[in-house]
């Protein structure tokens, strides 16, 4: 009898730890890719791109789609929609108003979302404070780029140029005037010594309308995310004169001098990240803080950062909230610098 008890407690006992090691095993975030308590989500999600196809706001919700969809961290349908005008202003005032109770519609954004909201001419009552940050996904460094066949093989020369006549020499970007990709293509010229306003810069609705119109010859230098223009480096249909991060980066861009290299003491980080509704519960945002963890240690979005020439660097909701109030405190200051504040 004795040994019969003590054979079921033997059984009893392997059937829990094999329970309990399959628990443990094999993932990163327990609880990712699975509906939260109420059922969360539990109908297809929207995922906005507040911009045209092509530029680094649509590349990064069509990646971040289709890594969690492969990875099976998110089992409902995800969407991805493009909707640009005013760089992302037009989407968030509407965003903003009518979908702050929907927590099926997410979208994702970058420097601009602070930038709209500070500068003079912004145009945008609303930030990150109007919606709910759920996670910073990416980083990014800022480039200023010329047609394989310019004239301007380093950015000394443009930048003499533009000193010598301003009106001259047309910088361009995937964003209205203020906000990321014009702070990004004004800022050598600006810390040269030329006054900001007197450079002449055309927006397009996202990145890929800029490189068009740079290639086409409607600009003779473009300022944008370094992340983008690697398939057109690689094709010799550009040049890159230099990246505004600390030091250079590595593969195909590690020939590139940053800012600081040719004696001009700047950077400039973009951040991506992901965000929902302002009326969003806490077990919503938890979900995505499990969620989009999981995503950050996949092997399947490691990759697809590399194929970006994107540089991880996750932070969960309530981090990413907290970093965001330290930007919005670095891009004011910039502003305030180039005269463009409110």
């Amino acid at each position: 009898m004795r040994q019969n008890r003590k054979l079921w407690a033997v059984i009893l006992l392997t059937a829990v730890t094999a329970i309990s090691m399959t628990a443990c095993g094999g993932s990163a975030a327990p609880g990712a890719g699975k509906q939260s308590a109420s059922g969360y989500p539990e109908k297809p999600l929207i995922i906005t791109a507040p911009s045209g196809a092509g530029g680094g706001w649509d590349k990064t919700a069509r990646s971040l789609t289709k890594v969690l969809a492969e990875a099976k961290l998110v089992e409902q349908t995800m969407t991805v929609e493009n909707k640009p005008g005013g760089g992302g202003t037009v989407f968030l005032a509407e965003y903003v108003t009518k979908d702050k109770n929907d927590p099926y519609k997410l979208f994702v954004s970058s420097p601009p979302l602070l930038i709209n909201k500070l500068k003079k001419e912004g145009n945008s009552p609303y930030g990150y404070q109007d919606v709910t940050p759920l996670g910073q996904l990416t980083k990014d460094y800022g480039a200023i780029a010329v047609a394989a066949d310019s004239k301007y093989n380093d950015l000394q020369s443009l930048i003499a140029d533009i000193k010598a006549n301003p009106a001259q020499v047309t910088l361009a970007g995937g964003s209205a005037p203020g906000s990321m990709d014009h702070l990004i293509s004004i800022l050598p010229a600006f810390k040269s010594g030329v006054d900001p306003k007197t450079i002449k810069y055309l927006s397009y609705d996202g990145g890929g309308e800029a490189i068009a119109a740079l290639l086409g010859n409607h600009a003779d230098a473009i300022g944008t995310d370094v992340s983008s223009l690697g398939s057109y480096l690689k094709s010799g249909k550009i040049k890159i004169l230099a990246v505004t991060s600390a030091e250079r980066l590595d593969g195909d861009f590690k020939d590139i001098p940053t800012l600081k290299e040719l004696g001009i003491d700047s950077e400039f980080t973009i951040w991506r990240g992901a965000f929902g509704p302002k009326e969003m519960t806490e077990e919503q945002v938890a979900y995505w803080d499990t969620t989009l963890k999981a995503l950050s240690e996949h092997e399947t979005w490691k990759q697809e950062l590399q194929a970006n020439d994107w540089q991880s660097e996750y932070r969960n909701s309530s981090d990413f909230t907290a970093f965001l109030a330290e930007q919005d405190k670095v891009v004011l200051e910039l502003l305030t610098a180039l005269g463009m504040q409110k």
